[in-house]
């Protein structure tokens, strides 16, 4: 069908991720570094990106394009075998449907990789987000704790490594769960550098 659908412009844009936090359906990313329209049918045509790209990178157009379908996002947020896109702390939206009675999980992005057990153990049905407080060099408590505040959170996980720098992804999350003002189940896990689960 031909309709109205947002335009991004790969060469004004300077992939600094606030469309992709202004998209409540999910349709927006970061890919190799530049905001991209990932689907279609997740884009609702009401332009929620547009006023607030700074380099106005972002417009629309009218084209042939799949219909946007709600019920596709809908069951996206719902949680079961749903494909989530954005992963990465800094680049959710904070309002993305995904995080709709979602079971959290906040890992160091190095967990996956050092532990086999990783998906199996700590990913199902979870909606996850990682980072790395040093390569990030920032605080994602302020992030977490508006996600936690805005959205009908059930439960959240922390996976951390052993390693120092790690300490970051542990303290955002108890520092945005206590300024949330929210009771919710969390619990903290510490992997070796080897990927072992550590006790205590």
């Amino acid at each position: 069908m031909i309709r109205e659908i947002i335009k991004i412009d790969g060469e004004k844009c300077n992939a600094c991720g606030i469309c992709v936090e202004a998209c409540h359906e999910g349709a927006i990313g970061i890919v190799k570094g530049k905001a991209r329209l990932l689907r279609d049918d997740y884009c609702d045509g009401l332009g929620n990106c547009l006023p607030v790209c700074p380099l106005g990178a972002i417009s629309f157009e009218e084209r042939e394009a799949a219909a946007f379908d709600e019920e596709a996002v809908r069951q996206m947020s719902a949680g079961g075998g749903k494909v989530q896109w954005p992963v990465q702390i800094k680049l959710a939206p904070k309002n993305a449907p995904f995080f709709k009675d979602a079971h959290l999980l906040i890992a160091a992005d190095c967990a996956a990789y050092a532990s086999v057990e990783f998906h199996s153990r700590f990913m199902k049905d979870k909606t996850v987000l990682i980072g790395c407080p040093r390569l990030d060099n920032t605080d994602y408590s302020e992030k977490l704790q508006e996600i936690i505040s805005a959205n009908s959170i059930r439960s959240i996980t922390a996976v951390r490594m052993e390693v120092p720098c790690c300490g970051g992804i542990e303290h955002a999350v108890n520092v945005a769960l206590k300024n949330s003002g929210k009771s919710l189940p969390c619990q903290i896990y510490t992997l070796s550098t080897g990927g072992k689960l550590l006790e205590g």
